[in-house]
């Protein structure tokens, strides 16, 4: 029978098996050999493959060896009683002298205890090492996960990380204490018991080796063949456990689209395939223990008539004869075990494999400048003054160092930041006309309210040309978030394709907030992601305060960026350890006023307050509950920049209007780009800037764009015509619509509608 067809006989990627869903391939991977049409790629030896542990085992090594000394000594003894047989044979029995032959026999049940304690010795010496051995492979692989980048993970099935970091570690565990060392132990057994076999008699000791040579080629192809299907096996292994673990947490929408019986079909195809894959192995290796059996037992057969001749004719004695056979039968299991000791070898070596193409994904590098080192030294500071230089002090209060990225990749930024933006803008006396941050309130308080008219616009002389600008002083109203000429494709992207974000241009000065809107699909959501370097630019910059963000170490940078996505992640945790994830040592102070700017103070009221457990993903917890801990999350560390992608999608309205007006307050303190999709989001915002089709194709104000751009006033307004405000359906109120109160005013008096569903009810967003 032909093997079962294997997708990925290279050591370096996971295999993609047949299934009713195509499994994804990891990019760092083999292409499986028969869609490529290329023969298999030749893997690395066993024993290569599997001394790549040893780094792990070198800690323990004192105590590995001391069991396999240990274990090689308890086999030797065992050869030790054929000996003990032929000196009672020849000696006591043929003399008929009954205390000689309980002398022999109490040496044998001697012999027999310390054989029996000394492989129990050897277990105890190699459990507790070999479980730490596991443990830190585990331990260095989540590390490992957690820092790889976002790009790994999209292209990786869960299900392949989770059979990696659990099945196949513990597989390398058994190996570790078991087949390594017995591979080793049975080895000596032999070599010393053919030694002893042919010092007794060398003309049946030659009849039982004869056997070698025969089944050394059948161990060379069997190792051939199981190798591939072991690594079939695992690949499915790992396809099911991902068919599993979408199972569990999608069962909402199993149940709800009544596809459970699909989804059974799914799983017991794939099982079908695993089962035909391990039912291969079993023959495989149940042909070759026949043959490891079979073979010697024929020569054990044969060296029996011949000794028995011999000892007829009075060339051999009966005890050479007894000790010999007790020999050859002593050798009997290290021989046999040689198929499974292989099979699990082989297994191993497979999971070694699979261990190591995630470990040794190259991690991006992280570089830190001057530079780097002017910004990373005024992290903590909430408030947007300038950011002292090399040499270089501040007046402002520095707080402690903040938060580390959580597990769902969100960081805020360090530490306890004192009073939040708002008290602190409210304390501080007015900045100075010129500053940054004086700059930014003018133009929000010179910026037409909802209702009043527009101003007209004033020509202003063109300007005369300038020289290049030098690099924006750290600080300054150049600095901010600012995207320089910024591309993007994605990583899988096919070959020809157009890039997802093409020359983006945009400056988001500091203390200002700016609303990205834009179609779905346009990019907004891949924009926000390069903004913490969840995924890497593919060409252009991205600064902070003047500083590439590629020359900021991804520490550094997630405590200075505070991100809230569209899809809100929980953990199961409690409430309060969720939304202090987004700042390491903040304490009961800023987490109150979190949950009091997201307004989600429902979280006091819940069984055990914020000590409440959330459940896994929050399930226990409504969208808007979960949307408004995440928002929470964000704004915990007092940030000194902002990214939130629709933070309020999943909000009723008379919530969402709580929300904006302490957002607010929170967002005159920071420098923020939000991602909206309605009218009453974008009015949190500065100015907003209009993407499509992968750029930035306006940037003014809420009024501006819409008297400016019809595909900024078809995307707010829902008229497809996209006519003027003047002009358009409904402009017949002399105000702009008030906050919650389902418009939103325009220019001139215009009032848009929000298209928000009835009090009470989750609002939808324009998508």
């Amino acid at each position: 029978m032909s093997p079962p067809t294997d997708s990925a006989a290279a050591p370096t990627a996971p295999a993609a098996p047949a299934a009713p869903t195509e499994p994804q391939t990891p990019e760092n991977g083999p292409e499986a050999a028969e869609h490529a049409g290329e023969p298999p790629a030749p893997r690395k030896s066993t024993v290569r493959t599997l001394l790549r542990l040893w780094p792990y085992v070198r800690p323990v090594r004192a105590r590995l060896f001391t069991a396999a000394g240990v274990a090689v000594t308890a086999s030797c003894l065992g050869l030790v009683i054929p000996l003990v047989l032929k000196w009672m044979v020849d000696g006591p029995v043929a003399a008929g002298d009954p205390g000689g032959v309980w002398l022999g026999g109490a040496l044998l049940l001697l012999l027999g205890v310390a054989e029996a304690g000394l492989f129990g010795l050897r277990r105890w010496l190699v459990a507790r090492p070999l479980a730490g051995v596991e443990a830190a492979m585990r331990a260095n692989l989540y590390s490992l996960l957690q820092r790889l980048p976002v790009a790994f993970h999209d292209r990786w099935p869960s299900g392949q990380l989770l059979s990696r970091a659990t099945t196949d570690l513990q597989l390398l565990r058994m190996f570790l204490a078991f087949p390594l060392t017995f591979l080793l132990v049975n080895s000596v057994t032999i070599l010393v018991g053919c030694a002893i076999l042919l010092s007794q008699e060398w003309t049946l000791g030659l009849v039982l080796l004869a056997p070698v040579l025969p089944l050394v080629v059948l161990c060379s192809l069997f190792e051939a063949r199981y190798s591939l299907a072991a690594r079939t096996a695992r690949d499915q292994v790992g396809d099911l456990t991902t068919v599993v673990e979408e199972g569990v947490l999608g069962i909402r929408v199993i149940k709800g689209f009544g596809r459970h019986r699909s989804q059974a079909r799914a799983f017991r195809a794939l099982s079908r395939e695993l089962r035909g894959t391990e039912l291969y192995k079993a023959r495989l290796l149940a042909g070759l223990l026949a043959v490891i059996v079979t073979l010697p037992e024929l020569a054990l057969g044969t060296a029996l008539v011949l000794g028995t001749l011999q000892v007829s004719e009075g060339t051999l004695s009966a005890g050479t004869l007894v000790a010999f056979l007790s020999t050859a039968l002593a050798l009997r299991w290290p021989v046999e075990s040689i198929g499974f000791l292989l099979a699990m070898s082989q297994d191993s070596a497979t999971a070694t494999e699979r261990h190591f193409e995630v470990v040794d994904t190259p991690l991006p590098g992280d570089t830190a400048g001057p530079e780097a080192a002017a910004v990373a030294g005024s992290a903590g500071r909430p408030g947007h003054g300038p950011v002292p230089g090399p040499g270089e002090s501040s007046a402002a209060g520095e707080a402690a160092p903040a938060g580390k990225a959580g597990p769902s990749g969100k960081a805020g930024p360090s530490g306890k930041a004192g009073p939040s933006g708002a008290a602190r803008a409210a304390e501080s006396p007015p900045a100075a006309p010129g500053h940054p941050r004086a700059t930014v309130r003018q133009e929000r308080e010179q910026r037409p309210r909802a209702g009043a008219p527009a101003p007209s616009p004033s020509p202003s002389p063109a300007p005369a040309p300038t020289p290049a600008p030098a690099p924006a002083p750290v600080g300054t109203a150049e600095g901010g978030l600012r995207f320089e000429g910024v591309e993007f494709r994605y990583p899988d992207a096919p070959p020809g394709t157009p890039a997802t974000l093409r020359g983006v241009d945009l400056h988001i000065r500091p203390g200002e907030t700016l609303a990205l809107v834009g179609a779905t699909g346009s990019g907004k959501t891949t924009l926000t992601a390069l903004v913490p370097r969840l995924y890497e630019v593919t060409g252009g910059r991205i600064t902070l305060d003047g500083t590439d963000i590629t020359r900021l170490p991804r520490t550094r940078l997630r405590e200075l960026i505070a991100v809230a996505f569209e899809d809100p992640t929980l953990f199961s945790a409690t409430v309060g350890e969720n939304v202090l994830m987004g700042a390491d040592g903040a304490g009961e102070e800023e987490l109150n006023r979190a949950l009091a700017v997201a307004q989600a103070e429902f979280a006091h009221a819940l069984p055990h307050g914020v000590r409440t457990e959330v459940g896994e993903q929050g399930l226990s917890l409504s969208g808007g509950q979960r949307q408004r801990l995440a928002l929470a999350r964000a704004v915990v560390g007092s940030p000194r920049f902002l990214v939130l992608d629709d933070p309020l999608s999943a909000l009723d309205v008379h919530t969402e209007a709580l929300v904006e007006a302490a957002l607010r307050r929170i967002l005159s303190g920071t420098t923020a780009l939000v991602v909206a999709h309605r009218p009453s989001t974008v009015l949190l915002a500065d100015r907003v800037a209009l993407l499509s089709g992968g750029r930035i194709t306006a940037v003014g104000t809420h009024q501006e764009l819409l008297r400016g751009d019809p595909e900024y006033r078809t995307l707010m307004s829902g008229d497809p015509a996209g006519d003027p405000p003047d002009r358009a359906p409904g402009n017949s109120s002399p105000h702009g619509g008030a906050p919650g109160s389902g418009t939103e005013g325009g220019p001139a008096g215009t009032a848009f509608p929000t298209h928000r569903g009835p009090a009470g009810a989750d609002g939808g967003s324009h998508r």
